[in-house]
């Protein structure tokens, strides 16, 4: 339908018919408690939407106890809206964990507990990710490849100096990775879902970290389809279009891909069989143009290479040390894209396994920034 002279789609609401959610504690009313729980995520809106659809709503817990035991404060699903009550006392937390109490927020945990990721050309891309890091940013970590981002960041020794957020509902502290990604530890806030997308969704993102799974020329992005599986957008849509800036993480190519470090220079051992940058994509789930149009900025960096989104166009802006311009880069695009004439090498401790000392490049970022805060108020 067209609204103010702009074409939208409308999305009528669903009628839902069951929700199956889970909890820690039930009490004999049927009120829910999640002292126990990695992820808050959206529980009681999707019992109270299902409730007022006439559905029905069943909890997974772990325990059930008796009635006026549990915190009216502690409850997080109102005994109104559950009609059946499954107890599993064998509930496990996540999908590897049975269960970990920094996960649920019980105490904090020395960083260095965080696993550092092996050496490989997802590390790089998560490195180079991690360098467009700023003093205080608020920052949103998505799925894939960028989750690997907190890991950098624990072992780069500066998850104090930004502010981590994933769209489950974490402000604060280190997401996780893997099969426990979703959950997060030494987070400062745990939020419901819906209350982190209006956050979101206002513009409160400095800095998003999102993957990506083909881009055109333009900058748009699919995330959506790979092949013929359909994975869904999530979140991916608030999160981009709205952040300030968007840094797009993957390789360069997909499929069997390879790569080999020496003395800070890279290597393609064996070339990804699907070409990621393509000239047209089926499904755009991040429209470079509509973020152009709102004044939004977005780079893709890869383990080999780096480009940025310029007045609707593709620019190269970076290139890894050992990368040959035509044989590991153009040749494996659909579209030949800008050449910044200022194109610089990727930063070599990329391609070595010892840290980075990220730290001391973000301290200097702070002082850098503390001094033209100073210049600006002399100048006023």
């Amino acid at each position: 339908m067209t609204v103010g002279g702009e074409e939208w789609l409308r999305f009528k609401p669903l009628k839902f018919d069951v929700a199956i959610l889970r909890g820690t504690t039930a009490d004999e009313d049927g009120n829910v408690s999640m002292e126990q729980e990695a992820i808050p995520g959206e529980m009681l809106s999707m019992a109270q939407a299902t409730k007022n659809s006439g559905g029905i709503v069943i909890v997974q817990v772990k325990r059930v106890a008796k009635r006026g035991v549990l915190s009216p404060r502690e409850v997080k699903i109102p005994g109104i809206v559950v009609d059946y009550v499954v107890v599993d006392p064998n509930q496990r937390q996540t999908y590897a964990t049975d269960y970990n109490p920094s996960y649920a927020g019980e105490l904090r945990v020395p960083l260095a507990s965080v696993k550092p990721l092996a050496f490989d050309h997802r590390k790089i891309v998560a490195r180079r990710a991690a360098m467009e890091f700023t003093p205080n940013a608020i920052c949103n970590l998505g799925a894939g490849i960028s989750t690997g981002i907190a890991a950098v960041a624990a072992e780069e020794d500066i998850v104090d100096q930004i502010v981590l957020t994933n769209e489950q509902g974490f402000v604060g502290g280190a997401p996780l990775t893997g099969p426990d990604s979703g959950a997060a530890l030494n987070y400062d806030a745990v939020l419901d879902q819906p209350y982190q997308f209006d956050f979101y969704d206002g513009g409160g993102l400095d800095l998003a970290f999102l993957s990506f799974v083909e881009v055109d020329r333009e900058g748009s992005v699919n995330i959506t389809r790979f092949g013929d599986k359909i994975v869904g957008v999530g979140g991916f849509i608030n999160i981009s279009q709205n952040a300030k800036h968007v840094i797009f993480s993957g390789t360069f190519t997909a499929g069997g891909l390879e790569v080999g470090c020496t003395d800070g220079h890279l290597k393609i051992v064996k070339e990804g069989l699907h070409k990621k940058f393509i000239e047209h994509i089926d499904y755009i789930s991040y429209s470079a143009p509509f973020a152009v149009k709102e004044g939004r900025t977005a780079i893709f960096v890869t383990e080999r290479a780096v480009l940025r989104a310029v007045n609707g166009a593709l620019e190269l802006i970076e290139i890894a040390p050992g990368i040959d311009l035509e044989k590991d880069i153009l040749r494996h695009m659909a579209f030949r894209p800008r050449v910044s004439p200022d194109l610089k090498l990727m930063d070599k401790r990329l391609f070595s396994p010892a840290r980075m000392n990220l730290r001391s490049d973000m301290e200097a970022k702070a002082k850098k920034a503390g001094e033209k805060e100073r210049a600006v108020r002399r100048a006023s």
